[in-house]
């Protein structure tokens, strides 16, 4: 039999350390990427030297506007620190999603908008193909009737249907 965890907030407190462990040491990759020292990300994202430290070292977590401030200084999206951090589910990949979110000359507000719409859009059509294939099942589970072989009645005779035809 499997173990039950005799303490759930103990198992949510090491999950949360985690995150915290994990959005310090992905900050710290992108800036090494980007070739940007620490203090001049703490500079552009407004907050002091070692304060950026304890959150590449995952001993503070960012608030949600700093996480802003320090994505604007790495020129990357905020979302995808916000979903690095569990602020944010994480969104399915699209090459819409790609454009917006790697377009600098939108705020990131305008690139949540953009995104909404365009999830809201997503999910209405997938809701349309469901229902149409729930549709088309129905019709393939019962056919109608004169397409599975009943008899019609026919007329014997073309004059039956169109007597000014008969002279």
């Amino acid at each position: 039999m499997g173990k039950i965890d005799a303490n759930p907030v103990e198992h949510v407190g090491q999950a949360v350390e985690k995150a915290v462990e994990d959005i310090g040491a992905y900050i710290r990759e992108q800036r090494e990427g980007a070739q940007v020292s620490l203090r001049q990300l703490a500079r552009l994202a407004g907050v002091s030297n070692p304060y950026l430290s304890q959150v590449e070292r995952g001993l503070r977590k960012p608030s949600a506007e700093i996480l802003q401030q320090i994505a604007k200084g790495l020129r990357i999206s905020a979302e995808v620190l916000y979903v690095r951090a569990g602020i944010l589910e994480e969104r399915p990949a699209s090459a819409v999603t790609d454009a917006v979110l790697a377009d600098l000359e939108l705020s990131e507000r305008q690139k949540q908008v953009l995104l909404d719409i365009h999830q809201s859009f997503r999910r209405e059509n997938e809701h349309s193909a469901q229902s149409q294939a729930a549709q088309n099942q129905s019709v393939q589970n019962h056919p109608p009737r004169d397409l599975i072989g009943e008899r019609r009645a026919v007329p014997a005779r073309p004059s039956a249907l169109f007597p000014e035809t008969e002279r």
